[in-house]
């Protein structure tokens, strides 16, 4: 369990009462992203407070009245959703500091310099988030913010989000080592086996991937696969 100078207060006011649990800043985070997360081991108290600074416990007969629960992970993962969450300036700043490279990241899977059909390396993003003065939040998901984002970006860098189409083709020894990845990387559009025993096929990834995928392919076929962006 975190501990409890470690911990936030998620806070959810429901018909004139209110409802606290003390947590764990960055399961916070992960679970307004829509992560699963094993809440019970995140609290720093195993108890529903009306006020969690003074320890104002809830009783569990009125829990259950309003939760349809006595279970604390279970009422506390919904004061974390529907809730707000107190957290310290330090806190914060820590949390929006995780979320701004999350983003960034994000940003740099899945976007491409329409120019050049070339992806954005990370640093190139982060410098021009710095530049347009980007400021994200911490408990609000970072697809829900990418837009934004990108339309403040736009100024200051070539940038869309889209995906591309890979050509590939491996030797029939290298197929097994790579299959993983190519369906980990993103969808595969086609795919046949040719006269001479090789493999073609055709995947579809985010723009951003592409560095990544070339590496990989290059790596685990010692620079045998054949990889072409399609036009």
């Amino acid at each position: 369990m975190v501990k409890v100078e470690d911990a936030v207060v998620a806070r959810w006011e429901h018909q004139g009462s209110r409802f606290e649990v003390l947590v764990d800043p960055k399961a916070v985070q992960d679970i307004k992203d829509g992560k699963n997360v094993d809440i019970a081991d995140k609290l720093a108290l195993d108890h529903v407070f009306k006020d969690a600074r003074k320890g104002d416990k809830i009783s569990e007969e009125y829990l259950e009245k309003v939760f349809r629960t006595r279970s604390v992970p279970e009422i506390a993962l919904q004061i974390v959703r529907k809730g707000e969450v107190q957290v310290t300036t330090e806190q914060r700043h820590e949390l929006a500091e995780a979320k701004y490279h999350q983003i960034v990241a994000q940003i740099a899977r899945n976007a491409m310099n329409p120019q050049t059909g070339a992806p954005h390396p990370p640093a190139r993003i982060e410098a021009a988030m710095r530049e347009a003065k980007v400021h994200v939040d911490p408990f609000r998901p970072a697809d829900q913010q990418m837009q934004e984002i990108l339309q403040k970006l736009r100024p200051l860098l070539p940038i869309r989000l889209d995906t591309v189409r890979i050509k590939i083709r491996l030797r029939g020894q290298d197929y097994p080592k790579v299959v993983g990845d190519l369906k980990g990387f993103g969808k595969v559009l086609e795919e046949g086996w040719l006269p001479d025993g090789s493999w073609s096929g055709m995947i579809e990834i985010p723009a951003g991937m592409q560095t990544e995928l070339y590496e990989r392919l290059n790596a685990r076929t010692r620079g045998a696969a054949e990889a072409a962006l399609v036009k």
